[in-house]
């Protein structure tokens, strides 16, 4: 008796951590979590509970991970993955001369949906943005690699900051990781050195190899639009671009971002003489260490999380793979997401699968509101 007089007490107040991560292109990261607030509110008035909730809007090294740090937003005209002119913006803080870049930004899948060119794509507008971030004087460029649309091996970005790969016959490739096959040198004539030798800090939303079977043309080729022959095209272009540059292609999480990392590893290397000012991490851990989340996540009675769809690949590196390994023991997990490809962990976790005929507000609030009512039920 009294340890059900115990359980009911403990229930009239809930710990609620609330981390998810943007929902594609229908819910940025902020209005996710604001959007579940409310529905969990809502909920724990209805069950009577004083709950503390804290909002934690979440990014993995994809988009949306530079508004996660404070500073300065900038805009300026850049070009997209096909050369079309565009803006984009980025976040720079001057009292740590830190610029906080979203490969998406400008170099993103979404905007061109619309023609995807797998084999032309590239990053030159993101080098773009690291050259502006350096002349207002960042000497520390952390880059979120989630969400290209290339699979260029940052030879994109090495062209905007003046580093223009050749063929064996002296002459420039043409953009994009199509040509890559035929790289055999690098000429740094014209080379902007303040921008290429400021410090990096790559976060990668993913553990991809740069080839092989779990590498970046392998798996994540098809999503930018390559069929099968282009697909095996970019992977020897990526294999000989490691030959040439001399990067190990099996490291983990080279290959985000269609292999960005290895252009900027050789770029640092050749003027630092070795890797060591590049640091290339998981982003979702260092995005959750940044805001706080372990201590808050270890403490929490529930924590609810959302991305746009679960499948395999949210276990690794993703938003919803740290939060639930950031839980404690005691914590319960509350995954809010599109569809379910691949099952959630038994342990301490509940699913929750957006409605599909509502609006992503309504389907949030909704989600907020279940997350709680299914956490009373089995918490009893």
């Amino acid at each position: 008796m009294q340890s059900n007089t115990a359980t009911e007490s403990a229930k009239t107040h809930l710990n609620i951590v609330i981390a998810p991560d943007s929902l594609k292109s229908t819910a940025s990261a902020p209005d996710a979590a604001r959007w579940l607030r409310e529905g969990a509110l809502a909920a724990c008035a209805a069950a009577g509970i004083t709950p503390e909730i804290q909002v934690v809007p979440m990014a993995d090294g994809g988009e949306g991970t530079a508004a996660c740090f404070a500073g300065q937003v900038v805009t300026l005209p850049t070009t997209d993955a096909i050369g079309r002119l565009t803006e984009a913006s980025y976040v720079f803080d001057p009292s740590t001369t830190t610029a906080y870049i979203d490969i998406a930004a400008a170099s993103g899948l979404p905007q061109v949906q619309d023609s995807l060119q797998p084999l032309q794509a590239d990053t030159f507008g993101t080098g773009v943005l690291i050259a502006d971030a350096q002349t207002r004087g960042a000497t520390r460029i952390v880059l979120a690699l989630g969400g290209s649309a290339s699979t260029d091996g940052g030879t994109g970005i090495l062209t905007a900051l003046g580093a223009q790969p050749l063929d064996e016959r002296g002459l420039p490739l043409r953009p994009g990781g199509g040509d890559l096959h035929r790289v055999a040198s690098v000429d740094t004539a014209q080379l902007n050195i303040p921008a290429a030798a400021v410090e990096w800090v790559l976060l990668a939303d993913v553990h991809a190899t740069a080839t092989g079977p779990t590498g970046t043309a392998a798996t994540y080729g098809p999503q930018k639009g390559a069929n099968r022959e282009q697909v095996a095209l970019l992977e020897g272009g990526i294999a000989q671009w490691c030959e040439v540059s001399g990067i190990d292609p099996q490291v983990p999480m080279l290959g985000a971002a269609g292999g960005v990392a290895i252009g900027i590893f050789w770029l640092s290397s050749l003027l630092h003489g070795s890797g060591e000012h590049v640091h290339l991490l998981p982003g979702a851990q260092v995005v959750a260490e940044t805001l706080g989340l372990p201590e808050r996540a270890n403490k929490a009675d529930l924590i609810i999380t959302a991305e746009g769809g679960f499948n395999e690949q949210s276990l690794d590196g993703k938003v919803v793979g740290t939060v639930l390994d950031l839980a404690g023991p005691n914590t319960t997990v509350a995954v809010a997401a599109g569809s379910f490809h691949s099952p959630l962990p038994t342990t301490n976790t509940l699913k929750i699968e957006l409605p599909q005929d509502e609006q992503v507000r309504e389907q949030l609030l909704w989600a907020g509101r279940n997350a709680v009512e299914q956490y009373l039920q089995v918490s009893r």
